[in-house]
């Protein structure tokens, strides 16, 4: 595969990439494994979105993991897996392994009715088997969808019903810190709202007592003990699904992001390759959760398809003490370190007295995932992990791009603090203003827009494409929106700013701020909330409601109480920051409420409120304000 060597070789395929697009990602697909070569490479229309790359070519994206690794890596390590407490047995599985694992499990699918295009629900902790599970999915045909396992059972069901799973995979529990978590019983719960679900593979975890349901639920060790260590992949067509990512929106429900089968396996290996300029004894370190598009693309599909060596992290970064990171870098002279801003800032919170017994002199390349990182957090970061002589490559994308978008390239792209930088080739953004014409130049600033597709970019919003439609397409003809601002400097790099859309990015994960309020709301003495961001020192962005009550408890007693709804129906990630009862909310005369203005308050920013006159309650603001420094 293309590799990227220099600045100038980077300029060099960017500009091929622009004049012929076809051609450029033609020559990269052409070093995988085909069962039918495509017939063309590219058939798009942003209006009606509908995009095919690759048109008819037949493939297996495990054969590009396995059959075409396995002859020359197949004693290789594959995945390292680190548990959760560090006096458990790390686990080494070479490709050899791996493979033979995945095709178990691909078999034990295969006995319980799974078959191609089937949905399977992964609910699962940091261990080996989620990514056996997502490979064995693929390997067979089935579209496997991974919930992260802290989301609740309302959550969990949601996803199972929009999918119309008929499996899911789970542990009996979950080690997290020193927390034990129980696994099993939410899905169990989650399953009295499903009817789709027809079996239940239960893996061995934490050893904790579970209910088995006769006939529906398996142990995992049951279903691939004496099975066959071969299975022959089932082909597919490269527009084929490969798997559903939930993620949330401005609107309350969930959306299924759906990616296919060929353009992400492209995608996935070219972006891993380039950004983290992996070389073939590296050691390469995503402490991302499987359960984010970050875990899918580089923990598991990016890495294994370029023949890397990836680790897989259980715990937590503070546990059992806050070197916990540190301490696995120095364990397996890891060379590419990639984590979120939000770990990051957390860490550096301790100061520099945790890094005082580690080298970290192993490490080659550091990355930051999941949000814009601060300029303080940048600093800190690259001096003091990467000992000023690292690369940090800045990564913005998203789960509908399936692959890193825009980012320096590691040694290569110029270092600049808090800038995602270039776009990598194949990818054609556009800043726009709010109408839509586009910003020539330099220093401009508007809405980030992308105006070609590229392999990995998402097909659909599983059961809904309008709405895939609506979101993405319908904001700025015949462009891709993001939902982000962004800046492009003097020197032509681009800075990220955030969400422009009511989308909530917490510690890296989006949170759709409808799907907060509509969890808010299920509290009976709730009238109405509204939840908008605001700068958290360590989150990024944390919660902030606004919520109006019909209650003659106490404030204190109704906020925890609103907290714990929040973390029943969507999970702890998503529980408010901060809760303000308010009497009212500034609405405008049609009853719109302006978030502009609590988004205001909520960040301390009294001066820049706008007209409030026009509004059908101003006196409420001055309310709000006042309630706020409470």
């Amino acid at each position: 595969m293309q590799r990227i060597t220099s600045l100038s070789d980077y300029f060099k395929k960017y500009e091929q990439s622009e004049k012929d697009p076809e051609k450029f990602w033609s020559e990269i697909a052409d070093t995988f494994i085909w069962k039918k070569k495509w017939d063309k490479v590219l058939d798009w229309n942003f209006e009606s979105v509908d995009i095919k790359w690759f048109k008819n070519a037949k493939l297996n994206i495990t054969e590009n993991i396995f059959e075409r690794n396995l002859k020359d890596r197949g004693d290789k390590t594959a995945i390292i897996w680190e548990p959760n407490d560090p006096t458990e047995s790390s686990i080494h599985l070479t490709y050899n392994e791996l493979y033979e694992e995945t095709c178990k499990f691909s078999n034990a699918l295969r006995d319980k009715g799974i078959k191609k295009g089937d949905r399977v629900i992964i609910y699962m902790p940091m261990v080996p088997e989620a990514a056996i599970a997502m490979l064995a999915c693929a390997r067979v045909g089935a579209v496997h969808s991974v919930v992260f396992a802290g989301f609740s059972s309302t959550s969990l069901a949601d996803r199972i019903n929009d999918c119309q799973a008929k499996m899911i995979l789970t542990s009996d529990g979950n080690f997290r810190g020193n927390k034990t978590i129980p696994v099993k019983p939410v899905v169990d719960e989650a399953l009295e709202k499903c009817s789709t679900i027809e079996s239940v593979i239960v893996l061995e975890r934490t050893k904790q007592k579970v209910n088995m349901t006769e006939g529906r639920d398996y142990w995992w060790h049951d279903c691939i003990n004496g099975i066959s260590s071969q299975c022959a992949p089932e082909i597919l067509d490269s527009e084929d699904m490969l798997f559903i990512l939930y993620t949330s929106g401005s609107t309350g429900k969930p959306k299924g992001v759906v990616h296919s089968s060929a353009g992400y396996m492209v995608y996935s290996a070219y972006t891993f390759l380039n950004v983290f300029q992996y070389d073939e004894n590296d050691i390469y370190w995503c402490t991302a959760d499987v359960g984010w598009i970050t875990g899918h693309s580089y923990i598991v599909y990016g890495p294994l398809l370029c023949g890397a060596t990836s680790v897989m992290f259980e715990g937590v970064p503070t546990f059992p003490n806050v070197s916990r990171f540190w301490d696995v870098v120095d364990k397996y002279k890891v060379n590419q370190f990639y984590t979120a801003p939000t770990a990051i800032r957390a860490l550096q919170a301790h100061g520099l007295e945790p890094l005082k017994n580690n080298s970290l002199e192993s490490l080659k390349v550091i990355g930051s995932v999941g949000e814009p990182i601060n300029e303080e957090a940048w600093h800190w970061y690259h001096d003091n992990i990467g000992k000023g002589n690292c690369p940090l490559v800045d990564t913005w994308w998203q789960t509908e791009t399936g692959g890193i978008m825009i980012s320096a390239l590691a040694g290569i792209t110029p270092n600049k603090p808090a800038h995602a930088s270039l776009p990598l080739p194949g990818i054609q953004p556009v800043i726009v203003d709010s109408d839509g014409n586009e910003l020539i130049g330099n220093n401009v600033q508007g809405n980030l827009c992308v105006k070609f597709p590229w392999p990995s970019i998402l097909r659909t919003t599983y059961g809904d494409h309008q709405r895939c439609i609506n979101t993405y397409f319908s904001h700025y003809k015949g462009m891709y929106f993001t939902g982000d601002g962004v800046k492009r400097d003097h020197d032509g790099y681009l800075r990220i700013l955030g969400r422009v859309d009511d989308v909530i990015n917490v510690s890296g994960h989006r949170m759709g701020t409808a799907e907060v309020e509509n969890a808010i709301n299920e509290h009976e003495e709730v009238i109405e909330s509204a939840v908008v961001g605001y700068p958290h020192e360590i989150k990024g962005e944390g919660i902030y409601a606004y919520v109006i009550v019909n209650s003659k408890s106490s404030d204190d007693l109704i906020k925890k109480e609103i907290t714990d709804v929040v973390r029943r129906v969507i999970g702890p990630i998503a529980k408010p920051d901060k809760i303000q009862i308010v009497s009212g909310l500034p609405k405008t005369r049609s009853g719109k409420i302006m978030r502009r203005i609590l988004r205001k308050v909520a960040s301390n920013d009294f001066d820049n409120l706008g007209d409030t006159s026009t509004l059908l309650n101003p006196d409420v603001v001055d309310e709000i304000i006042k309630g706020s420094s409470n």
